[in-house]
């Protein structure tokens, strides 16, 4: 077989930019940017990409590579690196992405220090017009996703256009994509749910039940939500797919890498030995500290996050973080939300 040379490339051979690249090759050919030739060689002769993406096979029309120069080809970058790593690997590859090509993150996360949205790093670590790249996030578990299981997301950005030509060259009928210009409340979403979903797993690892956890994953959209009004983002984000619908997915699948590490924290195992035994990266675990500190810049309270650190940095006992959130005193459940106007009165009807 004959494969046409790729005009997309995903950048990142982990379980999603796998997965991504999966969906893209049936209908084109697509590069697949590896951070090593190992990587790149492994998978274009075991035709699976085992380690990240088990029992799924990849078609010819995938061309793993680790070579830079291969996206040079592209009018479509997608990035698909942990968060930890994207600075350093936009820097580098920079010079190699098309000044016309469109960009895309699936990064989910908020890099520490800088506090920077991952469109914005990609944006500043490669001197790109943050016009160009566009967002995506959603319920989006990549092994259901590789198996052809229906999915939807958003593609979130500035120029309305620009989402809408990646909804169409990404979508297919059981991976239905809608468009957003809310950039920062979608790539908010992206990052905070992976937080909640620790606290999540934790519960379950606790047996809490499903009442607690339900409570715990409100709650903890409240949380994303009050930090998404003080920045600025349109509160609605919050109630669409990449808000409560990823929260729902990543708090409650066994295939969340989150959730899995609130098991394991829940079994009383340390952060540094559930670290290295991950089969791919709990975001959560870098993005937590992140979204303490924007949360004390713009001053709003987040409980959950806070109990998360807790437990990941500071020692202290999944149970003894959860015992403290459900100490918390009581108060409207509405009382955070006064940013977003005067909340009606009681009926007169």
């Amino acid at each position: 077989m004959t494969v046409a040379a790729p005009r997309v490339a995903v950048v990142g051979s982990g379980a999603w930019g796998t997965t991504l690249a999966l969906l893209l090759a049936r209908s084109e050919a697509v590069t697949l940017l590896c951070h090593s030739a190992a990587s790149a060689e492994r998978i274009a002769s075991e035709r699976r990409n085992e380690r990240r993406l088990p029992g799924i096979d990849l078609p010819e029309r995938i061309v793993p590579t680790a070579e830079a120069a291969a996206l040079g080809g592209a009018d479509l970058v997608i990035i698909a690196v942990p968060s930890a790593h994207l600075r350093a690997t936009i820097g580098s590859l920079a010079p190699a992405i098309p000044a016309a090509a469109d960009i895309l993150s699936v990064v989910k996360g908020l890099e520490a220090g800088s506090l920077l949205r991952m469109s914005q790093v990609i944006a500043d670590a490669g001197g790109l017009d943050p016009r160009r790249i566009a967002a995506l996030s959603g319920p989006n578990l990549a092994l259901e996703i590789a198996r052809g299981l229906p999915a939807s997301a958003v593609v979130a950005a500035e120029d309305p256009a620009l989402a809408e030509r990646i909804a169409a060259r990404l979508a297919r009928r059981e991976f239905r994509l809608y468009t957003n210009t809310d950039v920062l409340g979608v790539e908010l979403c992206g990052a905070l749910k992976n937080v909640i979903a620790i606290a999540a797993g934790a519960a379950d690892g606790l047996g809490f039940g499903d009442n607690g956890k339900a409570g715990l994953m409100t709650r903890g959209l409240a949380e994303m939500m009050r930090l998404g009004i003080a920045a600025g983002a349109n509160p609605l984000t919050f109630a669409g797919l990449a808000g409560i619908g990823d929260v729902i997915a990543t708090c409650g699948s066994g295939l969340s890498r989150n959730h899995r590490l609130g098991e394991e924290l829940a079994r009383g195992r340390s952060w540094a030995e559930i670290e290295v035994s991950l089969a791919g990266v709990a975001e959560g675990a870098y993005t937590v500290d992140a979204a303490i500190s924007l949360a004390d810049r713009l001053r709003v309270e987040m409980p959950i996050a806070r109990e998360v650190h807790n437990a990941l940095f500071e020692g202290k006992s999944v149970q003894r973080c959860l015992i403290d959130l459900l100490a918390r005193e009581s108060k409207d459940e509405l009382a955070d939300f006064e940013a977003w106007g005067p909340l009606p009165g009681p009926s007169s009807v």
